[in-house]
């Protein structure tokens, strides 16, 4: 039986770099290059992006500024 060879991916796949725009990588895929997979690390890092939270979710307040609960409560200081 002949045995079966893992040939490498190509070089480039299909889809475009969220970052970029560029044609994609198959080493860095989704991105491009190192770089813009370190600018996307980055964002997350600082918070750019942001998964919202299940119990947010669930009570239909995902758009309410925080502390907004507390001034349409109606008491007065």
């Amino acid at each position: 039986m002949a045995a079966m060879t893992q040939s490498e991916p190509p070089a480039v796949a299909r889809g475009k770099c969220p970052i970029c725009g560029r044609a994609t990588h198959s080493k860095y895929r989704p991105f491009c290059s190192r770089r813009c997979a370190d600018v996307d690390l980055a964002r997350w890092l600082r918070g750019a992006y942001v998964i919202p939270d299940r119990a947010e979710s669930e009570d239909g307040d995902e758009g309410a500024a925080p502390g907004s609960e507390q001034q349409s409560s109606g008491s007065t200081h």
